[in-house]
């Protein structure tokens, strides 16, 4: 995979991680629990540091932030993977936290592999 194709397919599983985000941001639960706050705003803070790059389609530099961000990013979804059970066993909140968890996990092999 070229470091074009890399950047284009990192912000297609970003997607899922943006509409994740707003799923906390917007959930009741996040008013009453900080912790969900925190992961909303690490999610929004990694998808805002790739974007200038990303409109430039600089490759090099959008990969760059992705793995200097990345250590960060996985310890959001941790947190969320924690968090979810005492949370919510919704099954908006099950499928949140899986889908976090595939579409970061997709990003950190690309990461690691660049």
């Amino acid at each position: 995979m070229t470091p074009e194709e890399k950047m284009d397919r990192m912000d297609d599983l970003l997607s899922h991680v943006w509409v994740v985000r707003t799923f906390i941001k917007h959930s009741e639960e996040a008013e009453e629990e900080e912790g969900l706050l925190e992961v909303q705003r690490v999610l929004y803070d990694y998808m805002l540091a790739l974007g200038p790059a990303l409109k430039a389609r600089d490759s090099a530099s959008y990969l760059k932030q992705a793995a200097k961000k990345y250590p960060r990013l996985r310890e959001a979804v941790a947190q969320f993977r924690q968090l979810q059970p005492e949370i919510s066993t919704h099954t908006n909140f099950q499928m949140a936290r899986q889908s976090l968890e595939v579409a970061v996990g997709e990003v950190g092999q690309m990461v690691e592999a660049s």
